[in-house]
């Protein structure tokens, strides 16, 4: 199902001419990109996390000269999801199980569990009939919730508890395998890993909060973040700075952002647009801009370039501390782009599928959202500028 260098499987440049989509007022020319693998799909599952930060894995084995590859996302939602629960179970139930997670899991899941290729995970189960090819997780999530619920209730546990939780991944997801064959070679998960020669300690995430001191290391206060990833906090300058150095040194990054606000559509456009002041619109054109339905401001908002809001520190953090920005979704930083006035923006790559969007699965992320609605980045560390990295102790 999976070799390296496979054509199904080619490693995807994008295109580096306009690229002018259907019903859309934007023209965007690329600037600089990495190499990403294919588009994939989560589908009804979520797990964009696991999918976004496996991309970047699998980026960065193209970076490292290793081949084209298709690693497995749900071998590492199985260990994740084992882990979570069983912090949970610690907690008496007072944490909080989800099926979210952070581009760290996949960190710790490489470095302590290993990673697989998709061929590997045997008896792998998608849909909610034979025939589906992509995940759909709903019931898996509510009978994996209804079994701790029911822990909780316990006044003591039984020595079982854990084989009995992982089998409901096993039946759902497939077996995580302790050995499999690959390239006419066997392997472990850990061994793995050890021939494609990743270092999990090689990635670190970065974040830009004022609540703690810049340039020390927190956990980011997100439901997400259980396994209390020590983030590196910079000025909202040297995060953007740090992805912008990442891109045009052949490096890419998993993105944490908050996409629920009205400027990130489903047509593959991130921006942040001068709401407030109706973008600009003056008179006949303000008047209607009143009177205009939540969704159809939000079409308005998003069908060209508009002007948009200057982002601050201050407005970053204003926004965390009030849930306005929430740790929504996972994606790919690969690349940047401008648009026809020559105004920047970031090439992130979705999975949403291919079909999902104007531009194939990849978004377009304007340089003021993305430093509006980063959560964190994780990144190569060889990536960030010398100066940053030494006022990290880097």
């Amino acid at each position: 199902m999976v070799a390296i260098c496979s054509l199904s499987l080619a490693a995807q440049e994008p295109a580096t001419v306009d690229s002018t989509a259907k019903d859309s007022g934007f023209v965007f020319t690329t600037v600089d990109s990495v190499a990403i693998t294919s588009i994939k799909d989560q589908h009804r599952s979520g797990t964009c996390w696991a999918f976004s930060t496996i991309g970047f894995i699998e980026s960065e084995l193209l970076r490292m000269g290793k081949g084209v590859y298709d690693l497995s996302e749900m071998f590492v939602v199985s260990k994740t999801m084992m882990d979570r629960a069983e912090y949970c179970v610690r907690m008496y139930g007072d944490a909080k199980w989800a099926a979210g997670g952070s581009a760290y899991d996949v960190i710790y899941c490489m470095k302590n569990y290993g990673l697989v290729p998709q061929s590997a995970m045997y008896g792998m189960r998608y849909g909610i009939t034979p025939a589906d090819t992509l995940p759909v997780h709903g019931e898996l999530v509510a009978v994996a919730r209804g079994f701790l619920e029911g822990l909780y209730k316990q006044k003591t546990l039984t020595p079982v508890w854990k084989e009995a939780f992982q089998s409901i991944y096993d039946t759902y997801l497939g077996k995580c395998p302790e050995t499999f064959e690959y390239e006419g070679k066997t392997y472990t998960p850990q061994s793995f890993v050890q021939s494609l020669g990743l270092n999990a300690d090689d990635y670190v995430s970065i974040t830009s909060y004022t609540h703690h001191p810049f340039y020390t290391r927190f956990a980011l206060e997100v439901p997400d973040n259980w396994r209390m990833d020590q983030m590196y906090n910079v000025p909202m300058e040297d995060m953007m700075r740090i992805i912008d150095n990442a891109i045009a040194n052949g490096y890419t990054m998993a993105w944490g952002a908050d996409v629920s606000e009205n400027g990130f559509t489903r047509k593959g456009i991130g921006v942040v647009p001068d709401e407030d002041n109706g973008a600009d619109l003056t008179g006949s054109d303000m008047a209607k801009w009143l009177n205009m339905s939540t969704d159809k401001k939000k079409e308005k908002l998003t069908e060209k370039p508009l002007p948009e809001k200057t982002i601050t520190q201050e407005m970053r953090q204003i926004a965390f501390d009030t849930w306005g920005t929430t740790d929504d979704h996972g994606l790919q930083i690969f690349g940047t782009a401008k648009d026809q006035n020559g105004k920047k923006y970031y090439m992130v790559k979705n999975s949403w599928g291919a079909v999902k969007s104007n531009y194939k699965g990849i978004w377009y992320i304007s340089e003021a959202f993305m430093q509006y609605k980063t959560n964190d980045i994780l990144v190569h560390k060889n990536a960030i500028p010398k100066d940053i990295r030494k006022k990290l102790g880097l």
